[in-house]
């Protein structure tokens, strides 16, 4: 407690130090309740908000009130002037500046004692033993391929021993949020125990697709127009050359063609932040529904952390659009997750040389990996990107991977490239189990299908 003038002030952390200083019947196996919790938690627990969108801002601010003190975030967006009637941290004068700098300060100047690391780039560009230094990753996202990515990422660490449990060490969690419009989720990821991103992405709905004869033929609405100056203008006007939409020029030309389209056929509504939101699937935000959705995902981010209560099983849903609905899903893990189980297994000589080994995983019926990159417990053996690394491991493609792996009988690697999904290429990360034939014993395995 505070004292001012005679006056007993409240303490910032009074309601923390209900969960966190007393037992209770809810709480979890190890929680041991008392100030040195509460002090671990500001100096020890590091956490990842991925995403400084709306949900962003106020995953950062809910965070932070509640006792977590280190905390980087990443985006690779600029601030824009659609973005401020919800996204609440930034101001006019903030346009054009990146996202994840302006959110990080603006909370480290209203709340003391923070230590926000902002990361202005791309999910991808980071190293994968970046999201290794975390305690906990929590998503505010808006794109599927960004949580199909991340969780990739973070079930890549878990590890599992003879009998295939998750060893308890190598656990990752991750804490999901979500909306659109007013309706919202909020999941709880343990790599290994709960159904991972991949175990669920049926939840998700298929992306709206207009056929290419009506896009050419005979738009009917805003929407149809950018398709077309998306899908079908940009190739011709730009043969060879992929567009990219997270390129400002592109987006841009991409509107202006769109706006031309309109006018021909005398349809109203073309909009740059509409064109943004048909090309990226952008979903759209409600300031409220994000507050509520942060205020689940900073709780059961405290829960995991803590042990002071048990967490969510598994899946919150929020509805707002009629009165307010909500309710807790417990959804079952997919034992044969390509992702959070225990790998794909791959048999192979012990002369198979790493060159070899890549490309039998374009040709493998459950990965068909592509340009793929391969690390081994932390090592890279090979980098397709940048340069400067695929210069540096060009030379272990002739080598046998069970070399390069130290010539252990047994063992997991991890592979990032890309792969066809629903006709479109996207980054992807598998953990892979490698069994060498004829060392220590290992006999043929029956390998059909690759398991």
């Amino acid at each position: 407690m505070a004292v001012d003038g005679g006056a007993t002030l409240p303490s910032r952390s009074r309601d923390l130090d209900k969960l966190l200083l007393r037992p209770g019947n809810l709480v979890g196996s190890n929680f041991e309740p008392g100030t040195e919790l509460r002090n671990d938690l500001k100096d020890y627990v590091r956490v990842l908000v991925v995403g400084a969108g709306g949900l962003g801002c106020e995953l950062l601010k809910d965070l932070a009130l509640s006792g977590f003190k280190n905390m980087d975030v990443i985006d690779m967006d600029r601030i824009e002037v659609t973005n401020l009637n919800r996204q609440f941290l930034f101001r006019v004068e903030d346009v054009g500046k990146p996202k994840a700098e302006v959110a990080a300060k603006r909370v480290m100047e209203r709340i003391c004692g923070l230590n926000i690391v902002p990361h202005f780039c791309r999910i991808e560009d980071k190293e994968i033993e970046f999201y290794s230094n975390f305690s906990i990753i929590v998503l505010g996202l808006d794109s599927i391929e960004a949580r199909s990515y991340i969780n990739s990422v973070a079930c890549g660490f878990l590890e599992y021993d003879s009998d295939d449990k998750p060893l308890e060490e190598s656990i990752k969690p991750m804490v999901d949020g979500g909306t659109e419009g007013f309706k919202g989720h909020a999941r709880v990821i343990v790599p290994g125990m709960t159904p991972c991103f991949e175990c669920n992405i049926w939840l998700f709905p298929p992306q709206v697709k207009f056929p290419l004869c009506t896009l050419a033929e005979t738009p009917r609405n805003a929407a149809h127009c950018i398709e077309y100056a998306h899908l079908i203008k940009w190739d011709e006007a730009h043969p060879g050359k992929g567009f990219d939409p997270d390129d400002p020029e592109h987006m841009k030309w991409v509107y202006e063609e769109a706006v031309k389209r309109a006018e021909l056929f005398g349809i109203p509504g073309v909009t740059y932040s509409l064109t943004q939101g048909v090309v990226k699937n952008i979903i759209p935000a409600i300031a409220s529904t994000n507050a509520i959705i942060s205020a689940a995902c900073a709780l059961e981010t405290l829960k995991i952390v803590s042990g002071c209560s048990k967490t969510l099983t598994n899946y919150l849903t929020f509805n707002g659009v009629e009165g307010l609905h909500t309710e807790v899903t417990e959804f079952e893990r997919g034992i044969d997750c390509l992702v959070c189980g225990p790998g794909v297994l791959i048999e192979l000589e012990t002369s198979v040389t790493l060159q070899k080994f890549i490309d039998l995983l374009e040709e493998h019926p459950k990965l068909f990996l592509k340009k793929s990159s391969v690390s081994h417990r932390g090592k890279s053996l090979y980098m397709q990107a940048p340069p400067v690394l695929e210069e540096m491991t060009r030379s272990n493609l002739s080598l046998p991977l069970f070399e390069l792996m130290g010539k252990v009988p047994r063992d997991a690697v991890h592979v990032t490239g890309t792969t066809c999904k629903d006709d479109k290429k996207q980054s992807c990360l598998r953990k892979l189990r490698v069994v060498f034939k004829g060392v220590d014993g290992i006999t043929d395995m029956d390998m059909a299908g690759g398991a």
